[in-house]
């Protein structure tokens, strides 16, 4: 099974109001989110360069936040996402929290959701202590491999379906590809129940649908193919623009790999059977991204026929 981190990068900035939501039970009291964020990843490299990073960075984001409060109009909320064990995580969040604090001169609070599978590991602080010096650094923390997977699935915070597909790849390591999709089709209705915009849902189900892949692509098609089912009363052109893409990168990938062994041309008729199979594409569509012509696309689906 293999995670697609980055896109941990998007969700969180899709839905942050949902993920405000989920980490402080009186956002809404605190923050004026229909306000909107600001995202401010670039200053936050600028901050902290990646030579002075001693091990890789996982997913980092800082947020500007508009207040409810006559005395701040905004303040930062620091992200990190850490999918791995480090030494010096506790000491690189503290790092962050007194740039940001010296540059900006707002208020910040910091948050790490820890997505590795060591229970043992969860640095919470971060302590200096010299001569007589002294300095304590405490963040909020997050360790979603301690989650309760029912408590997920009852709650109705969107963020939640995050927090169970991360919770899903985590604990179904050894999955067979059959065992795997009959669990991601399970939240992807439990989404579709949940009380929330279409925008959210095609975010949602992005997530869902790439964060953890099948080992084999047929199955990838599969599940998109469902997934179009599910969504059909309810379907966006987010959903179906992300199923397209989708489409052609996993498609033109087996197809490549069916083409080394049985000659190009033939390879692509493979890719050009499973988008046919999906039933929701064009011929223009699928001729544009396997680079042939419409009448190939229309030999192909004849041949279907026979």
């Amino acid at each position: 099974m293999k995670r697609n981190d980055a896109l941990w990068k998007g969700i969180l900035e899709n839905i942050t109001d949902d993920f405000l939501r989920f980490f402080f039970a009186e956002a809404d009291t605190l923050f004026s989110l229909e306000k909107g964020f600001q995202f401010l990843d670039k200053e936050l490299e600028q901050l902290y360069p990646a030579d002075d990073i001693q091990a890789p960075k996982f997913v980092d984001k800082l947020v500007k936040v508009f207040t409810k409060s006559g005395k701040e109009e905004w303040i930062l909320v620091h992200v990190e996402v850490q999918g791995y064990d480090d030494d010096n995580f506790a000491q690189r969040m503290f790092t962050y929290f007194y740039r940001i604090l010296d540059k900006y001169r707002k208020p910040v609070t910091a948050i790490a959701i820890f997505t590795d599978s060591n229970r043992k590991s969860r640095p919470t602080f971060f302590e200096y202590d010299y001569l007589g010096t002294k300095a304590t650094f405490q963040f909020n923390t997050y360790k979603v491999i301690e989650q309760d997977e029912e408590t997920l699935v009852n709650d109705t915070n969107p963020f939640s379906i995050v927090i169970l597909t991360v919770l899903l790849a985590l604990k179904k390591k050894n999955l067979s590809d059959e065992e795997l999709y009959n669990l991601k089709y399970k939240l992807a209705k439990n989404l579709l129940r949940k009380q929330i915009s279409k925008r959210k849902v095609d975010d949602l189900l992005i997530f869902l649908q790439r964060y953890v892949s099948f080992a084999d692509p047929e199955y990838n098609i599969k599940f998109e193919r469902v997934i179009e089912v599910l969504t059909e009363n309810q379907r966006t052109m987010g959903i179906r623009e992300l199923v397209l893409d989708m489409a052609k990168k996993e498609g033109i990938a087996l197809g490549e790999k069916k083409g080394i062994e049985k000659g190009r041309e033939e390879g692509k008729a493979d890719v050009i059977k499973n988008l046919l199979a999906i039933g929701k594409f064009s011929t223009m569509e699928i001729a544009n991204f396997t680079n042939v012509t419409p009448s190939f696309v229309l030999e192909v689906e004849k041949s279907l026929k026979k």
